[in-house]
């Protein structure tokens, strides 16, 4: 079942919430290759598909971290952890192995992203939408200055 970019997910700050959806693109591009029958050597695609995984989410993960110390957000080093431990799990991925199990890492992969998309993003990143919501008008229009400068670099 392909992952679906849902109204549960939106945080409400619309650069973070468009990063999100790239994401649950690149995990729905993991699905297809899975699927993908026509394709018995999977190697080349799969290694494409994590390389810009890691580095599409270390670009949102500097745009988010940016973003929550301008606001000095709480909880940035727990994030910050959490952002750490997803790079670590990506960059841990052996090669060789993958190219000998490729559909079982794919099915890894796949099941990573199910539970980091679901748990981070409905959990720890919607704190981050809801600490915005609750700041004084002043606060907030200063954070949706900054909001809006990240949501440039997303395009």
């Amino acid at each position: 079942m392909k992952y679906e970019f849902t109204k549960d997910f939106l945080t409400g700050i619309e650069f973070i919430d468009k990063e999100h959806a790239r994401l649950f693109e690149l995990a729905n591009q993991t699905y297809d290759l899975l699927h993908d029958e026509l394709v018995t050597d999977k190697y080349d695609r799969i290694v494409n598909l994590l390389e810009e995984l890691r580095d599409y989410t270390k670009t949102h993960f500097a745009h988010e971290e940016e973003f929550m110390e301008s606001i000095s957000f709480q909880y940035i080093w727990s994030e910050k952890h959490q952002h750490l431990t997803f790079i670590a799990k990506l960059e841990s991925i052996d090669l060789k192995k993958l190219d000998e199990h490729q559909e079982a890492y794919i099915l890894d992969v796949l099941d990573f992203l199910a539970k980091w998309l679901t748990g981070h993003i409905r959990g720890a990143d919607a704190r981050i939408g809801a600490a915005v919501r609750a700041m004084d008008p002043e606060t907030r229009a200063k954070a949706d200055a900054k909001a809006a400068e990240l949501l440039k670099k997303v395009g």
